[in-house]
């Protein structure tokens, strides 16, 4: 295979929720495969912070915070890449949140607030930058998905439910788009250790049965997402769309480990 297939170099990426976990590792993966990438989310201190790695990277990028639940701020952010680079070829949506609460006793309104984010808002992204994609005839969409959108977790159904729905939008946007040249992929993320699930993973029950379950007997390392994410946006996945890649240590295979 020509190792250019592979390169991001030329290419412009935007990154939502781009500058913490696992967003913040594929947003700087992506500029180390070449790409210019534009990492947004709420926050603009941790805009700037990641925008300046990217930058130390030798690549350009914009300082634009944006939240995937506000539709306007979307529009501005699309607008901003476009006048600055004149395309997008890449989107990443890593926006998202989690609660766990009994489903029996969770309020309409904090079920309404993890859908919006996750769902919707992949949505609305996939509609502000899938439109010049598609006028252009070419981009590549990556969704985060979960192990949530596969198998269920203990009271956390909100977010199982909104996975579920990324990758059944994910296939359906590959549908609809990818004769116009955008392919459409997620990738679901296994296990892995950031710092807001950190003291989760490492002193609770709940961490060690997820242990426990993970074949490769570890957590996920953030950077270990970043060869998917590259493949995916890249033209060596020319002929990839659709689909959910998998990125779990064997979690999903796994029956009984013992």
């Amino acid at each position: 295979m020509n190792a250019d297939l592979m390169s991001l170099s030329g290419k412009v990426a935007v990154v939502t929720g781009g500058t913490s976990g696992i967003g913040r590792a594929l947003s700087l993966g992506l500029a180390a495969a070449g790409a210019d990438v534009v990492p947004t989310a709420r926050r603009p201190q941790q805009v700037g912070e990641t925008a300046t790695e990217i930058e130390a990277l030798g690549r350009k990028t914009l300082r634009v915070a944006s939240d995937v639940c506000d539709q306007a701020s979307l529009d501005d952010l699309a607008k901003a890449v476009l006048d600055t680079f004149g395309r997008v070829d890449i989107l990443i949506n890593c926006a998202g949140r989690i609660k766990r609460t009994p489903t029996l006793s969770q309020p309409i309104e904090e079920w309404s607030e993890i859908l919006d984010t996750n769902l919707t808002g992949t949505l609305r992204a996939c509609q502000v930058f899938g439109k010049p994609m598609l006028q252009r005839g070419y981009g590549r969409i990556i969704n985060i998905a979960s192990l949530n959108s596969f198998v269920a977790l203990h009271e956390v159904a909100a977010y199982a439910a909104s996975k579920a729905g990324v990758s059944s939008l994910t296939r359906s946007l590959a549908v609809e788009w990818s004769r116009k040249g955008v392919t459409v992929n997620a990738i679901a993320p296994g296990v892995f250790r950031t710092d807001l699930n950190a003291a989760l993973l490492d002193s609770t029950p709940r961490g060690q049965e997820l242990l426990q379950r993970t074949p490769m007997g570890r957590f996920g390392k953030t950077e270990e997402l970043i060869g998917a994410a590259v493949y995916l946006a890249s033209d060596a996945a020319s002929f990839v769309t659709g689909q959910t890649l998998v990125v779990d240590g064997g979690f999903l295979a796994s029956g009984v480990n013992q």
